[in-house]
């Protein structure tokens, strides 16, 4: 019996490793007719899902178009890989690209649930939105964009926010938090207690400005904290002229990085509207001009580079990478962020 057993096993071995070869066999040959005929690459698509069917027309006419649903969730940062592009950010580009060229889309609804990120990611993903409402692909591919902020569209979810043409709001949401930080962990004494101390070489004063095995100078503070108000100013620049409202005030008031609920976002006039998402689809079809259209969203084509990739991360390690990023992002020395002061540790 267990010579039998034996005998199956090696057949199934043998049947598996038949397989395998076969396959880099077909992936050699495919690769080698591509060298022979090489093709023009084209910008990577996503597919479409529909998320709302088209509603039947009342007066016999259909409508002649859709609405794209695109989403932005949890931590903006261009360290986390793309399913399309190399990371998020270009996944978001490519997404706000493909509805924009496609004339079948009349609108874009944007669902920003995120607490913010890196601000050069952040910068990025604004302009984006913004190319798609001002018409930065040709006049004739200009579309509104409604932004529908969920659970928590606060500091860097808000600047992306901003680059669209109506935006909307739960009344429990959280958004706001118009700031910017740069955190750093100074283990000096920690260090003198077990006997340890950087000996560096350096090029110039300001070289290891955020090294935290010494007290920083007073000259860097202050380049730093120059730096951070640079980038603030420029934040709140953005959310004056997008929201129509007066720098000077906002600085000496709701742009001091405190968090705010929508109602009072749309107290303030930093949102447009109220509702539900559904409320923010109903507006991109009137924006639009095409009540009752489907709602459709963006989904990656199935490619075996991500089939490898998903193969090589454990479930356990998936849990765990989702945890950090969406409830307590590690902030890295050295980068500058849009985040709500509760998700600095």
């Amino acid at each position: 019996m267990m010579q039998k057993n034996s005998g199956c096993l090696w057949m199934l071995a043998g049947f598996g490793l038949c397989l395998g070869l076969l396959f880099i066999g077909a992936v050699f040959a495919v690769g080698s007719l591509g060298m022979r005929n090489p093709v023009k690459p084209s910008a990577p698509k996503f597919e479409e899902a529909v998320v709302v069917d088209a509603k039947p027309p009342k007066d016999g006419k259909e409508a002649d178009g859709k609405i794209a649903l695109i989403y932005l969730r949890g931590i903006i940062t261009a360290a986390e890989p793309g399913t399309v592009g190399e990371t998020m950010v270009d996944d978001l580009k490519l997404q706000l690209e493909q509805a924009a060229l496609d004339d079948k889309v009349k609108a874009v609804v944007l669902y920003v649930d995120s607490p913010g990120g890196e601000v050069t990611a952040s910068d990025v993903i604004y302009n984006a939105v913004k190319k798609v409402r001002d018409g930065g692909f040709g006049e004739q591919h200009k579309k509104p964009v409604v932004v529908y902020m969920g659970s928590v569209a606060a500091s860097g979810g808000y600047y992306v926010a901003c680059g669209g043409t109506y935006l909307m709001a739960n009344d429990t949401t959280f958004t706001g938090s118009i700031g910017v930080i740069m955190q750093t962990l100074n283990y000096r004494e920690l260090m003198g207690k077990v006997g340890l101390e950087t000996v560096t070489f350096k090029s110039g004063a300001f070289k290891d400005m955020l090294s935290g095995s010494r007290e920083m100078r007073p000259e860097e503070k202050e380049y730093v904290q120059k730096l951070i108000m640079d980038t603030y100013g420029k934040f709140v620049g953005i959310v004056a002229r997008e929201r129509k409202r007066d720098e000077g005030e906002l600085r000496s008031g709701l742009a001091d990085g405190r968090v705010i609920s929508g109602k009072d976002a749309k107290e303030a006039k930093l949102i447009d509207g109220l509702g539900q998402v559904e409320d923010a689809y109903a507006k991109a079809m009137e924006l639009g001009k095409v009540k009752g259209a489907a709602v459709i969203r963006y989904e990656s084509p199935f490619h075996f580079g991500r089939l490898f990739r998903l193969l090589g991360q454990s479930e356990k390690t998936s849990v765990e990478v989702n945890v950090m990023h969406s409830l307590m992002p590690k902030l890295e020395a050295g980068r500058l962020y849009f985040l709500p002061s509760f998700y600095a540790p």
